[in-house]
């Protein structure tokens, strides 16, 4: 491909790649753990506009990183995804990461649209908020052809509203009265990012860990039939001008994604082996969110957050009593 023949995608990759390893390393520390490697990655990107050569000789392979490696970072992703352990934890966890998702997703639509909110921004706040966070608003942006703008927001959003909940759980523990088992599926069933599942589980022992976990990639897996329902309602809802007949906008990277989580469950795979998998799909990830960063629009963030903070403030707050009510009555 003539991409790999320019200087411009070498000096993105490069400055990507350092942002992505930087951001794992710094997601490390403990102040830093509740943001995650992937908005740590997108905010060393915005960074890194501040350095006006590196901003502008990078431009065209940061489109690319942006776009490709987001996809690949994606099929890689699957191999977390561990199908019998998720079949193992029975039909209750799989029924409420539907439900839950399913729930987010129209009541943050719903919400961003009343406040006037453009439709591809509230789609992607709305799975964002509903699936896993940076990852669902990266997988589905391409579904409803979104502007870099409109993933940036989206993305900030989900990870504030993310940590701001995940203090909100720790801070009224003491107060529900759970065993720590439905405290792990309230913070798997409420939280957005698995960064934050991890957190908010994590203080509550091993057993709410991997209960927290367990509920939470339950909602990731949902992230492929998410996008391909996603790219038909807004075909069929939006207004294009297409000669000939349109295509069905299946997400093929999700195939992959699937693909990968059946490999690495069924395949004699070591862990060590699919550590390292996981470990390359957020440098993917990572990569992609750093291109990202240096190609957002600051001015048009700032002119268009407050409403979409807000429906997702309302919307985490229904979120938060649903899976409080169901963790109590089903776990």
């Amino acid at each position: 491909m003539n991409i790999f023949k320019k200087r411009s995608f070498w000096l993105a990759a490069g400055v990507t790649l350092f942002c992505a390893l930087a951001a794992d390393q710094l997601a490390k520390l403990p102040g830093l753990k509740l943001i995650g490697t992937l908005v740590l990655a997108l905010l060393l990107g915005m960074l890194l506009q501040l350095v006006k050569p590196v901003r502008e000789h990078s431009a065209a392979g940061v489109g690319f990183i942006s776009n490709k490696f987001l996809r690949l970072g994606i099929i890689l992703l699957g191999f977390r995804l561990n199908l019998e352990d998720l079949a193992n934890s029975g039909i209750k966890t799989i029924l409420l990461a539907i439900v839950v998702v399913s729930f987010t997703i129209l009541v943050t639509y719903q919400l961003c649209r009343k406040m006037n909110v453009e439709k591809e921004l509230s789609i992607l706040t709305a799975c964002g908020c509903g699936v896993c966070g940076a990852a669902a608003v990266m997988g589905v942006s391409p579904q409803v052809k979104a502007e870099k703008d409109d993933s940036v927001l989206a993305i900030a959003v989900v990870c504030i509203m993310g940590t701001l909940f995940t203090l909100i759980e720790i801070v009224i523990k003491p107060l529900l009265g759970m065993d720590a088992v439905q405290l792990g599926v309230l913070n798997g069933a409420s939280l957005h990012e698995i960064a934050h599942a991890v957190a908010a589980g994590g203080s509550n022992g091993e057993v709410a860990l991997n209960a927290a976990l367990i509920m939470k990639l339950s909602r990731v897996i949902l992230l492929a039939p998410v996008a391909l329902l996603v790219g038909v309602w807004y075909q069929k809802t939006s207004h294009f001008e297409v000669s000939g007949k349109q295509k069905l906008p299946i997400p093929w990277f999700m195939a992959g994604f699937l693909a990968s989580s059946v490999l690495g469950t069924f395949l004699p795979i070591s862990t060590g082996v699919l550590d390292m998998l996981v470990e390359l799909a957020y440098i993917c990830l990572g990569m992609a969110m750093a291109a990202l960063g240096l190609s957002v629009n600051f001015r048009v963030i700032k002119e268009r957050g407050m409403s979409v903070f807000i429906a997702a403030f309302i919307s985490s707050s229904l979120l938060l009593v649903l899976a409080i009510f169901a963790s109590k009555l089903f776990f």
